[in-house]
Order: C-alpha cells, then sequence, then structure tokens
C-alpha cells in the first residue's frame, strides 16, 4: 500500500470542483486525508494551482488496458508485474486513482490464453499493491464468461481475492447482446486471431453450441459465488428488457454497457445503475454500431463513465459533457460521473468527493482550449504524478 503523505500541505488558488459546484479556494491536506475546503482563502506559503481546476481522483470501475501491457504484440506475453507497472503509469497520467482492473473470467473464442494467466496475473497484482509498486490503487472487476465451462473453477479460485469489488457477468456469443450480426462479428474475429473464415466459422459453431449448453449453469453459478460473497454484481451488454430484468432478478444493480434505449430506460425504471465506456462519446458512437452514449446523456440515463478500451478517456469525456451547453449534465454532474458516482458503485465510501475527511485523491486539470492536461496527481495526500 502507498504510504500516506504525513506533512500537512495545501492547495490553493484553485477552481474546486464539488458535488454542489465550482469553489474558488483552497484545499487543506493532513495524513493523507482532506482536513478543510476553505472558499476563497489564499493562504501565504500554499502550493499555488494558478486557477487549474482540482477535481477528486476519477475512479474507473471497467478497463480492459491490462491486456495492452500483456500483450503488446499478437503471440507476445509480458512480464505480469512489468506489464501492471506500464498499466499503472498510464492510468494514473490521465488521472485515475482507482482503477478497478477488469481481467476476464474464462473466454469466448479470443484470446483463449486468458483461462491459463488469469490466476497469476491476479496473483501478480496482489503482490505489487503490497509492495506498493502502483501509484493508482489497483483493484479487481471480475468479468465472467458464460459460455465457457472453465469460468466456473477460475471464478471459484479468484472470486475470494481481497482485491475484488465487481463481479459481471457476459456473454460474447454473436447474435444477441453485443453483436447482432454474426457474420460481422465472425469476419472481425477471424482477422483479430488471423484465422481462415473456414476455421473461424467452426470456432464460432462450437461457441454458439457451448453457450447454449451451458450459459445458464454457468451464469447461476457465477451469480451464486457473487451473491455469497457480498460483492455488487453487474449485467454486460444488455439489450432488452427482458434481460434487465432477468439481472434484477439474480440481484444485479447494474446495467453495464447497455446497448440500446429501451434497456438502458427499463435498467433505470428498475432502480439499476447505468455504467457506460467514455470512448463511446469521444469517438461519436458505439464502435458496435450499438446506442450512442450521447443519446443516453441526452435522456440522462447515465450514471458512470468508465475508460473501457482508453485510460483516459473518463478525464477527457467529463469535461466534454460538463462544457456542452447542449447535455443536460453541468460540469459537476459530469465529473461526479467519473469520481463520486464509480465510488459508491464499488462501495468505496472514503474517496470519490472533495469534502472534509475523505482521501486526498486529488487531480489538477489545466485547460487548454477543448483539451485537457493532468499537471499533478496526489493519492492519499502524495504527489504520484
Amino acid at each position: 500500500m502507498l504510504d500516506r503523505s504525513s506533512t500537512p500541505f495545501t492547495l490553493s488558488q484553485a477552481r474546486i470542483l464539488t458535488p454542489e459546484g465550482l469553489i474558488d479556494g483552497a484545499v487543506d491536506i493532513e495524513g493523507g486525508v482532506i482536513a478543510a475546503l476553505r472558499p476563497g482563502a489564499e493562504p501565504a506559503g500554499a502550493a499555488d494551482l494558478d486557477g487549474d481546476f482540482l477535481i477528486p481522483g476519477i475512479v474507473d470501475v471497467h478497463t480492459d488496458h491490462v491486456e495492452a501491457h500483456v500483450f503488446p504484440r499478437a503471440g507476445v506475453q509480458w512480464d505480469f508485474l512489468n506489464a501492471l507497472m506500464a498499466h499503472d503509469a498510464v492510468v494514473i497520467a490521465g488521472g485515475t486513482t482507482t482503477v478497478l482492473d477488469s481481467l476476464c473470467v474464462g473466454a469466448s473464442m479470443k484470446r483463449p490464453e486468458r483461462r491459463d494467466l488469469l490466476v497469476p496475473l491476479v496473483a501478480a497484482l496482489e503482490r505489487g499493491r503490497a509492495a506498493g509498486l502502483f501509484r493508482a490503487d489497483h483493484l479487481l472487476h471480475l468479468r465472467c464468461e458464460i459460455c465457457d465451462p472453465d469460468t466456473i473453477p477460475l471464478a471459484d479460485a479468484t472470486i475470494t481475492s481481497p482485491l475484488v469489488r465487481l463481479v459481471s457477468v457476459m456473454d460474447h456469443t454473436p447474435g444477441d447482446r453485443q453483436s447482432l450480426d454474426p457474420e460481422r462479428w465472425l469476419g472481425r474475429m477471424a482477422k483479430d486471431m488471423a484465422l481462415e473464415m473456414t476455421e473461424a466459422r467452426v470456432a464460432m459453431a462450437e461457441l454458439l453450441d457451448r453457450s447454449a449448453r451451458i450459459g445458464a449453469r454457468v451464469r447461476a453459478h457465477v451469480v451464486a459465488r457473487a451473491r455469497s460473497a457480498r460483492l455488487p454484481l453487474m449485467s454486460h451488454d444488455d439489450r432488452t428488457p427482458a434481460q434487465v430484468d432477468q439481472a434484477r432478478a439474480e440481484g444485479a444493480t447494474v446495467s453495464e454497457f447497455p446497448t440500446t434505449l429501451e434497456a438502458a430506460a427499463h435498467a433505470r425504471a428498475q432502480g439499476l445503475s447505468v455504467v457506460m465506456g467514455a470512448p463511446n462519446l469521444l469517438r461519436g458512437g458505439s464502435q458496435s454500431g450499438n446506442v450512442s452514449l450521447r443519446a443516453l446523456l441526452e435522456a440522462d440515463l447515465c450514471d458512470v463513465l468508465s475508460s473501457d478500451y482508453i485510460p483516459r478517456s473518463p478525464l477527457d469525456a467529463a469535461f466534454a459533457i460538463g462544457f456542452d451547453t447542449s447535455l443536460p449534465q453541468n460540469l459537476a454532474r459530469a465529473i461526479s460521473m467519473v469520481t463520486e458516482a464509480p465510488a459508491r458503485l464499488a462501495g468505496l465510501t472514503d474517496r470519490g468527493r472533495i469534502a472534509t475527511g475523505l482521501r486526498a485523491d486529488l487531480v489538477q486539470v489545466r485547460r487548454t482550449g477543448a483539451h485537457n492536461h493532468v499537471v499533478a496527481v496526489w493519492r492519499e495526500g502524495r504527489r504520484v504524478y
């Protein structure tokens, strides 16, 4: 664990983002926590942020980016701890002070090596965290693929890790949820896996058969394990109200990446939080042709933004939303979607807001036109970037 800063200090002349809005003033930090928030204060000798934004450290509940470092090229596997430290450097540079590394439990068709790597990768994450090798606070989100029988033993082997904070159930077989068009999905998978189309078609047929035979049993097992461990459960890629209803009956509290406006609206009506990927907004829509994040924002149907596959996207998306007068979310609300709301979703009540008594996880952001420059990052009162 990172040692908290023991020397009191003050950050002054900041535009401080609180849930209530912007405050010009200073923040006193002592023992790794926020000791006081002082509007209008400019004490002598305080660190001068020169009018930059000071926001809470971003809390990212879903990032797939670990794999970009574990597998830097096709067929190349990197040392786990070195890969995790490289991932950590990218995460902290984007203003994320708490990240739930989203590791796949089981596999559909792509990256079958995930089955063998999961347990040692979790062990490497635990070692690195215990040794204080990471600048961000790394926790775990287990993404459980229900079309794989190996998901059952893999979930059993990892769900007891003290780092696990979220569990999601997902089914990446084509024809439903994220990928309605099996042929389009097949072409993409064949290219990614360097397979001839004939080989890819056989593999897809095996995947569809396997999912039909075991999907319900694997899903039930994962749901039961998450509930017994008292971990928040998320349903992934809901497309229909019926899928939302199934998730709610299983005890899910979150609909993650709903693929239609109808599913998102039904999830909200049923009391589920809605999580979306920030890249969806920044690139102008879903890469899979599903509902756009902008459409959900216009209908006020999104609660939390995650990075998905671009580590700094929550920061850029939150500011883009907050400065877009055509959207109903103001800047304070937009920032809360990447700080307070995800912290609350993951049960992390000690962070996510700039308020007295909470962790001093803070990010200094300088706006240059429409671009955001991360000037400095503090985690538990210690500057880490």
